[in-house]
Formats: C-alpha cells, structure tokens, sequence
C-alpha cells in the first residue's frame, strides 16, 4: 500500500500511481488538480482489486464498464476524458495490451488510403481526415461479407453513388464528397486495387467559383476584438497574440498551431510558416507582432509547456493549442467583444482586405497569403470599390418615348 498526496492505492495500480502525480506536475496540473486525479485513480484502483483485474486488462471493454458503473454513483470523473491521464501515461510505459483494430477491410483501406494522402498528397492530418469521413460510406457500400468488392467497379456504381449522395447537400459539402471521391478512386487505381481509373465518372457540383464578397472585419471591429483579449492574465496575452498574428499576417489557423519557438529569428526579424502541402516559406515579422508574441512568451506561456510550439492550452495539460483552439480563440474573443460568430480564417480574409485598401497590390498580397493561384487572390479585387467602379458600365437612360 502507497500513500500519494492524499490517496492511498493498494491495488494493481500501486506500482504506477507515483509517476502518474509526477507526470500530472510536469504537465503543469496545480497540486488540488492533480489530488483529484489520484483520488479518481484510487477509486479506480479498488473496483479492479475487487474483479482481479491486472493494468493490462484496462482495454475499452473494461473502461467502458467502470464508467458506466461509476455513472450511477458519482457526479464527476464519469466520462473517457477523465481517463484519458491514466491512460496516456500507462500507454507511455508499455504495461497497456494493443486493441485489436475493429474496422475491419473498410478502416484497414481508409488507413493506407490516410498514409497516402498525409505521406505522398502532403496533406494535414486533419484535411485528411475530413477526406476520410467523406468517402467512408462509400467504401463501406462496396462491403462483400468480409472482403471488399473493388475490382467491379464501375463508372455507373461512381455516378450512382454520387447522385444518391449529394442531392440536399450544402455546395460546400457536396464538393468535398466528389473531390474525396476522386482521389480515392485515383488511389485505388495507383495501388492496382481498380483496373481503370475511374476519377472522370465522377460528375462536377454545379457552383460559381469567385461568386461571393470576401467578409473581412472593419478596423473598429478588429479594434473591439482585440480589447476583449485581458492582456493582465496569461490567457489573454495568449489569445492577443494569436488574434494580432492572424489578422496582420493572414496566417491559417493551421499554420498558427504549428507554429515553433524555432520559427521566430528574432534577428532578422522574420517568421517560417508551415504552410499547406508541406511547404516551409518566411515573412517578414511585424513589430506590433513580434511584440505581442514576445509579451505572452515572457509572461504567459507555462514553463511546464512540454512542445516547442508557441501556442499551447492556457489549462493542464500544457499542450500544443490545436487548429480547432487557434479558431476557438477567436470565437471567444468576438464573443466577448460582442462582435458575434466569428472564426479564425475570417482575419485572414480581414489582412488581405486591409492590405488592398492600404494600397498594396494584388500580386504582393497574394504573396503574403502564400496563394499558388492569382486567380484565388482575385477574390479580393472585388472589396475595392474604387477601382471596380471605373469598369462598371453606366445604367442605360429612358428614351423620350419612355422605351429604354
């Protein structure tokens, strides 16, 4: 039997309780935070001494069944997030069994398939993923028993799936189905899967490319967004920073994420993006910037961060802000700047705007958004008025007789 902090642990868990608080420290949990955890592995620890139970038992079947019974007693420490410490850590230290994998041939093709686009397509993980779940139902309609029928597939099977797929759909999520769609087909074909390629079956979404108005902020607006950032707490000089680094540079939210404490050369004054397909390119670091990265870093980032990225959970534990936080931070903040539902990707639409009203030309703005295509850059000719005007045609006059 141990005693850590304020738990005693006699069970199978006992020899591992120990490194479990230290690793709850390094990660940055305050000492009440990381008391409940042990107090919540304790109890833990005596449902399985009670069921013989050993460490390597702890499988999903058998989490899933101390959750669900301790459900019906308590009020916290209820869900898979709460296990997820204890976990994390006995995985780290080689005591968990491997799960068995239950996908079977549908998730063992989406796997190799997700290897392909993130290893030889260049895509982030997360782009990949949204690529997966768009094609799975199609993948799982080729489902044979337990095989997967490929080799017969045909062109009509291609468009059928999509007609039944598509319809009702938002522009946006339609267009993804196909694009998905077409890569994998392409894969398959690649790997020897399909005997013909059958990308070309797969018919276009009927959509205006270039159709709307690019929706940047207004100054005032920007101005709103950043005063709601409490630059007296770490949080806030966090959120400032990423607020003023996405609306001066234009940056993703997925290149703010992955931003690195090597990627800042505070000499020369510039900054390496880790951009789309891999690509690694530099821009110059703006003053007002550099100095609202440096203010959260001196003051606000948790010396238990275990990354190098710049941007981590303002909460234990101290890990890498994800893409979906870069963007959640923006929301809060439009929240509290009673600006209403505003996402990360609207500021760079806000820094390209600004940059073209300030006199900027368009090549160069296309530069700084790191575009491959002028054409996307185009876009945003439309948000000046003033130049557009001059080619708008002049609204025909009625004739004397009235007939225009």
């Amino acid at each position: 039997m141990v005693k850590v902090l304020r738990s005693w642990v006699c069970g199978p868990l006992e020899p591992y309780v120990a490194g479990f608080a230290e690793d709850l420290a390094l990660q940055g949990y305050t000492r009440c935070s990381a008391e409940q955890h042990v107090c919540f592995i304790a109890h833990l620890d005596r449902w399985m001494l009670v069921r013989h139970l050993e460490v390597g038992d702890l499988g999903g079947a058998v989490v899933d069944r101390y959750l669900t019974e301790r459900r019906a007693r308590y009020v916290n420490y209820r869900s898979g997030k709460a296990m997820r410490p204890l976990l994390d850590y006995l995985a780290a230290q080689g005591v968990l069994a491997p799960e068995d994998d239950p996908g079977g041939p549908v998730e063992a093709l989406l796997e190799c398939y997700r290897c392909y686009l993130v290893g030889e397509r260049g895509l982030t993980a997360g782009t990949a993923r949204c690529y997966l779940d768009a094609i799975r139902p199609f993948v799982a309609s080729r489902l044979r028993g337990d095989q997967l029928a490929l080799a017969g597939l045909t062109a009509s099977d291609v468009s059928g799936f999509v007609l039944a797929t598509c319809p009702g759909r938002a522009t946006g999520t339609a267009k993804l189905i196909v694009t998905s769609l077409r890569s994998v087909l392409s894969f398959l074909h690649v790997e020897g899967l399909i005997p013909i390629p059958l990308n070309a079956a797969v018919p276009s979404v009927a959509g205006r490319r270039l159709a709307g108005l690019p929706r940047g902020l207004e100054p005032a607006q920007v101005r709103r967004l950043l005063a709601s950032c409490d630059r007296r707490r770490a949080r806030g000089r966090r959120d400032y920073a990423i607020v003023v680094l996405l609306s001066r540079l234009g940056l993703r939210a997925g290149e703010v994420a992955a931003l690195e404490l090597e990627d800042i050369d505070w000499r020369a004054g510039q900054i390496v993006v880790h951009g789309k397909g891999h690509r690694d390119e530099r821009l110059p670091l703006p003053d007002d910037v550099g100095a609202a990265i440096a203010g959260y870093l001196r003051r606000g980032r948790p010396f238990t961060a275990q990354p190098r990225n710049v941007f981590v959970r303002a909460r234990a534990p101290h890990r890498a802000l994800t893409t979906a936080g870069v963007s959640g931070v923006v929301y809060d903040a439009a929240q509290r700047g009673g600006l209403g539902t505003i996402h990360a990707h609207r500021l760079r639409h806000t820094a390209a705007t600004t940059m073209l009203r300030s006199g900027t030309p368009l090549p160069e703005v296309g530069l700084v958004l790191r575009q491959r295509r002028a054409l996307t850059t185009a876009l945003y000719a439309k948000v000046d008025r003033d130049a557009v005007r001059v080619l708008a045609r002049p609204w025909p006059q009625p004739t004397m007789g009235g007939v225009s």
